[in-house]
């Protein structure tokens, strides 16, 4: 949760400052409040959250309107805060893009667990929606046009390359043995030692500062290799 943005808009002071000091301690270390329409939207149009609690009645506006903005440009979960609990009330804000509907007086823990069970779902779905783009501090990898991106040099891979790369980025932080990087590239479960060597002493050459000393395609000794990284 810690790389996880967070907006609450909230004239309440109180209120407001409650939910900061609740997040913080649930391990949510960005959250930016706003007290009004005005620095939320300026907020809005600066970055982008992964999840907004939003209070409907505002001094200078609604929760409703910024909720529709946000909408039109992110997915992320939107939770309406208020003290509106009629089935025509929470209607509008559903139609205006809320995933839940917090009605005031609230538990502040039931309030941290609805929003932990949104952001999980909305992270998965994100990481589902990037699983052909790899990345990490040493290179870039987009698998759909098969660019490998290191600083500012870029390489198109073709062959056995790509889909020796992908197969390392897709199991990142594991270990592969011979037999199945072989099996999955090759096709064949009976592995040839010298042909893997040489395709991952190539990727070493494009992508490590020094090939002879690997950090990044890594050999596990007796087993096969890993792709480890700072972000991995």
């Amino acid at each position: 949760m810690k790389q996880t943005t967070v907006l609450v808009v909230e004239d309440e002071r109180a209120i407001a400052d409650m939910i900061d000091i609740i997040l913080r301690k649930e391990g949510f270390e960005d959250v930016v409040v706003c007290y009004d329409i005005a620095s939320a939207n300026m907020q809005h149009e600066q970055r982008k959250f992964d999840f907004y609690l939003l209070d409907v009645m505002l001094p200078d506006g609604s929760g409703l309107d910024l909720a529709q903005k946000v909408r039109a440009s992110n997915d992320a979960p939107i939770f309406f805060l208020t003290a509106k609990t009629s089935d025509a009330d929470k209607l509008k804000g559903f139609m205006s893009g809320a995933d839940d509907y917090i009605t005031k007086p609230f538990n502040p823990l039931e309030l941290v667990a609805r929003i932990k069970v949104h952001l999980s779902r909305y992270q998965k779905q994100e990481q589902k929606s990037k699983k052909n783009y790899f990345t990490c501090q040493a290179f870039t990898f987009d698998m759909d046009a098969a660019e490998l991106t290191v600083g500012e040099d870029r390489d198109l891979l073709s062959g056995r390359l790509f889909y020796l790369l992908q197969y390392l980025c897709e199991n990142a932080g594991q270990v592969l043995s011979k037999e199945q990087i072989y099996d999955r590239v090759w096709g064949d479960p009976v592995y040839d030692d010298n042909t893997i060597m040489v395709h991952i002493r190539k990727l070493r050459e494009k992508i490590e500062q020094d090939p002879s000393k690997p950090k990044i395609i890594v050999t596990v000794r007796g087993i096969g290799y890993k792709l480890v990284g700072d972000d991995v």
